[in-house]
């Protein structure tokens, strides 16, 4: 299996100084990769910028353009999280671009998936804002391009960032061509995300939402993805499926309260990638978006990408958390999601 890494040092001159979505980040992956040899085994990639056309699919002209200004007169916050340095416009568009990369390399089949490690992250960007670390909505902008470019009409968006991809579901509320699936902590930033959010109009159903309280570990989102996941996408029968892939509900990471596993993520990319080897021939193109423990963020980048490589083992080298019992309310939800989804 031939999988790509898309990645280029111009992710790091998004420079955020010590703001938790820092260079660091990126730094502390390729050197991982490059210390325990993945990097000699994955192809690499280097991304193209987006077009200003391409971020349009998707955002507003007037916002784009509007980044662009405040990047050249210097930068500064887009909002209360999200920082933007001079050369950050450019940097997004890399972003948006890396993803886009990744679609156009497996949809082509030079690759047979891909993984953009990518900065600034995208899931939280809407149409007209930026909003928790997010300038442009990098997987939404891809989704929207393979739409056009490929004329598909089914993509699957799964998301298991901690944090609820607020942006990509409103932009695909009503968007009957994108089924977007997601696990967060909730009630926890943005604070969307609930199970009845479930699209509108032509884009009714297509909005799966699964959220988990604090402290959920690897069984109970083994249910989220077994149990609703996996039937609500092989009923969509997906032409491709994009992956938001945020780590940062590692029990390391002190972002957020959630006890996932190394192996835990390890097993959902395991059945995420089961729907698309049965339904579009494994085109499956993931893009990085939380993780902020480098320590943990680096140990799931690589077995992520192992997963996507069909080995069978793969190493935890973190470890169990402290805590691994069940919080009160998870099975509720996970029932609450399937009714909704009639899934039962």
């Amino acid at each position: 299996m031939k999988v790509g890494l898309i990645y280029d040092p111009v992710y790091l001159r998004h420079d955020t100084g010590a703001h938790p979505e820092n260079a660091s980040r990126l730094r502390a992956v390729m050197g991982h990769l490059e210390k325990t040899g993945m990097l000699k085994r994955v192809e690499a990639i280097k991304p193209r910028p987006a077009t200003v056309e391409e971020i349009a699919l998707v955002h507003d002209p007037d916002y784009v353009r509007s980044v662009a200004r405040k990047a050249e007169n210097g930068g500064g916050w887009l909002d209360m999280d999200t920082y933007l340095s001079p050369a950050s416009y450019e940097v997004a568009l890399y972003a948006a671009g890396g993803v886009i990369t990744g679609v156009e390399k497996v949809m082509e089949g030079v690759l047979s998936s891909a993984f953009a490690l990518v900065r600034p992250p995208g899931h939280h960007a809407g149409v007209a804002r930026a909003s928790g670390f997010c300038i442009f909505n990098n997987v939404a902008v891809a989704a929207r391009y393979a739409l056009k470019k490929y004329q598909l009409k089914r993509i699957v968006v799964a998301d298991f960032d901690v944090h609820h991809g607020n942006g990509t579901q409103d932009i695909f509320y009503q968007d009957p061509s994108i089924l977007y699936f997601s696990t967060h902590q909730y009630p926890f930033y943005p604070g969307t995300g609930a199970v009845d959010e479930a699209g509108e109009g032509m884009g009714v159903g297509n909005i799966v939402n699964v959220p988990l309280p604090a402290m959920s570990g690897d069984d109970v989102f083994l249910r989220a993805y077994s149990e609703v996941f996996v039937p609500a996408a092989s009923r969509f029968r997906p032409e491709l499926v994009l992956v938001s892939a945020g780590y940062d509900a590692h029990w390391a990471d002190s972002i957020s309260m959630t006890q996932l596993t190394v192996g835990g993520y390890v097993q959902i990319v395991r059945l995420i990638k089961g729907v698309a080897d049965e339904h579009c021939q494994g085109r499956m193109a993931l893009a990085l978006e939380g993780g902020y423990n480098t320590e943990s963020l680096s140990a799931c980048v690589k077995a992520t990408l192992e997963v996507l490589m069909g080995d069978k083992e793969v190493a935890d080298p973190m470890g169990k958390p402290s805590w691994t019992g069940k919080p009160a309310g998870a099975d509720a939800v996970i029932q609450t999601a399937r009714r909704i989804h009639g899934l039962e």
